[in-house]
């Protein structure tokens, strides 16, 4: 594969730090890297010095003559003077622009919604930030840099642009760095990661999945040190494994590997004691919200939802913004107020809410960490042992020097990271999360999701990263057209239905919205009796031909694509819109596989 660019024994160092000590790394061809690493470590100088962007203090960057590098930054580089169309396309004519079939796919999949003559002035963060992306990937660039190109994108665009990329070029042409937290998306694209830590960075080969079992081998050869991010990580790989069978059957993620390292680890939670002491803790009585409608003047946002929060509960909340997503969490927490039905609270709830703006934290902006975390309780119970809040900071990524740190100095994922720990420290017993991932990176994220596995109550999740919704949650619903539906195939069943519902420009309910009853909804029936287990592992067998016969269907297109001409993207873009209904067919007969096999085990 020919090169692209590199650095060689790059060096680079801040007045207080030294980033990288003698870096060498490349980029070939048809290479597709996720970065990832701790905050702070430098990802985002790797990807600037690569771009000619930053000047290392020693080495160099070489990149092959003709290449055309395009770059997407975490700040926002719009001229605020152009209108949506111009930063997009430029000057170039409409007929010139529609007639290419890459455009028109960008244009629909970030900014399709965006009026093509407002100005970018006038537009929020998130659209702007689609908008660059939209203007980055119109043009035609051999390399492609994004730092965090998911902030502020919804499941449906972050979906999307995996799907646009996996397609861009043919898989021996282009090349794309992407620093992201978002690990599924580093899952359905990247076929290397790149971990920045230490002042060095580490190649391992596969996405985020087969990244974690390299990293759980490396680290069981390591010193002792290591032990705690090693059980955490090899947590991690259990659940992974655990996971749909497509997230685990790619080459290139060992699985008897995998199977000898986790082995011990039980599953990431204990559903039944958890359930138990949310039930002691909580009463059997949550909220219960019953036919109840919302609405601001005219526009009504709920239409006759009906939802039984029980005791335990792990729900993650899906939706389009302005689909009502923080409506319907309004009703739990009692910030929002019924126009027509019924909100029953159990009289012993605690609700607390971590928000994306962290403004429970202003107040105490000027106080030292520890000094902050001295006036909660002195002890806090995880997973059966007691802890001080000291080590549970220890165990969400502080250092000793930080707990002496203003809370003003921190960096946005401390801050983060401090305001769930403040929260925990205050024992509600039902917990809503907001976007919890935003500035967390992929370590700190584990780390979260850890410490939740313990928490006896009842979790509500609203979140863009499909990796942390399924990780932490049991099950799924989707505020669509006003209603609320249980979706027990997770997020694949919802965007599903969301492009049946852009497909015929109406509603995707039918008839009475879903009832959402508690925990568990929609899981598969245990306890079959013979004729019926028979006929269950029959069916299975037959499952599992038919996800063999499709994957061999996918390997083919793969196959198709990359010799296929990449200057045809319209060609490009029929495979890979047919590689993608293959993959839709074959999430279902997993999910179908997925029911019978917890069927046939219970």
């Amino acid at each position: 594969m020919a090169h692209l660019l590199g650095g060689e024994s790059l060096h680079l160092s801040f007045p207080t730090k030294t980033v990288f000590g003698g870096v060498t790394v490349g980029l070939n061809e048809g290479d597709r890297v996720g970065i990832v690493g701790r905050n702070g470590d430098g990802k985002s100088s790797l990807l600037a010095l690569l771009a000619g962007r930053l000047t290392p203090d020693g080495g160099r960057v070489t990149v092959r003559g003709g290449v055309r590098i395009g770059v997407l930054d975490q700040s926002d580089t719009l001229d605020p003077s152009l209108t949506v169309g111009t930063a997009v396309v430029g000057d170039r004519a409409e007929h010139e622009w529609a007639g290419d079939p890459k455009v028109r796919d960008v244009v629909a999949g970030l900014v399709g919604d965006l009026p093509w003559d407002k100005s970018v002035a006038d537009l929020s963060g998130g659209q702007r930030r689609r908008v660059a992306l939209a203007a980055l990937l119109a043009g035609d660039d051999d390399v492609l840099m994004l730092d965090e190109p998911t902030n502020h994108l919804d499941v449906e665009a972050v979906t999307w642009l995996a799907r646009h990329l996996q397609r861009r070029w043919s898989a021996n042409a282009g090349g794309l760095l992407v620093v992201t937290h978002d690990r599924w998306f580093l899952d359905e694209v990247c076929t290397a990661t790149w971990e920045v830590h230490d002042g060095i960075v580490e190649p391992f080969e596969g996405g985020y999945a087969a990244y974690v079992l390299q990293r759980v081998e490396r680290d069981r050869m390591a010193a002792a040190t290591e032990a705690k991010r090693q059980n955490l990580m090899r947590k991690e790989l259990a659940w992974l494994r655990r996971g749909a069978p497509a997230r685990t059957s790619k080459p290139k993620f060992r699985i008897e590997a995998a199977n000898q390292l986790i082995e011990d680890v039980p599953p990431p939670r204990n559903s039944v004691e958890l359930s138990q002491m949310a039930t002691a803790r909580l009463g059997k009585d949550v909220v219960d919200i019953e036919d109840v409608s919302v609405s601001y003047g005219d526009h009504q946002v709920l239409h006759g939802v009906t939802w039984r929060i029980a005791p335990g509960e792990r729900t993650g909340i899906l939706g389009v913004n302005g689909a009502g997503k923080s409506t319907l969490l309004g009703l739990v927490t009692g910030e929002v107020t019924a126009t027509t039905g019924r909100v029953k609270r159990g009289k012993t709830i605690r609700v607390a809410t971590l928000t994306q703006e962290l403004a429970e934290l202003a107040d105490i902006a000027d106080q030292r960490v520890t000094d902050v975390i001295a006036r909660y309780r002195t002890s806090y119970v995880a997973g059966g042992k007691e802890m001080t809040p000291g080590q549970l900071l220890e165990r969400l990524g502080f250092t000793a020097v930080q707990l002496q740190t203003p809370v003003k100095d921190l960096s946005g994922g401390q801050r983060r990271r401090l305001q769930l720990l403040l929260i925990l420290l205050d024992e509600p017993n039902v917990l809503v999360l907001d976007e919890p991932s935003n500035d967390l990176d992929t370590d700190m994220l584990a780390a979260m999701e850890d410490l939740l596995d313990t928490w006896p109550g009842t979790l509500l999740v609203v979140s863009h990263d499909r990796y942390l919704l399924e990780r932490v949650t049991d099950q799924q619903y989707a505020v669509l057209d006003g209603h609320l539906r249980h979706v027990p195939g997770g997020v694949d069943e919802y965007l599903r239905l969301r492009e049946r519902q852009k497909a015929t420009g109406g509603a995707v309910t039918t008839g009475s919205p879903t009832e959402a009853t508690g925990s568990g909804a929609g899981a598969a029936g245990t306890g079959l009796d013979g004729a019926e287990l028979r006929a269950a592992k029959k069916e299975l067998g037959a499952l599992e031909r038919k996800i063999a016969k499709i994957t061999g269907q996918i390997e083919a297109l793969d196959t198709k694509m990359a010799e296929h001409d990449p200057a045809d993207y319209g060609g490009l873009t029929a495979l890979g819109e047919e590689k993608h209904a293959r993959e839709a067919e074959v999430a279902e007969v997993e999910e179908r596989w997925m029911a019978l096999a917890e069927a046939v085990e219970g």
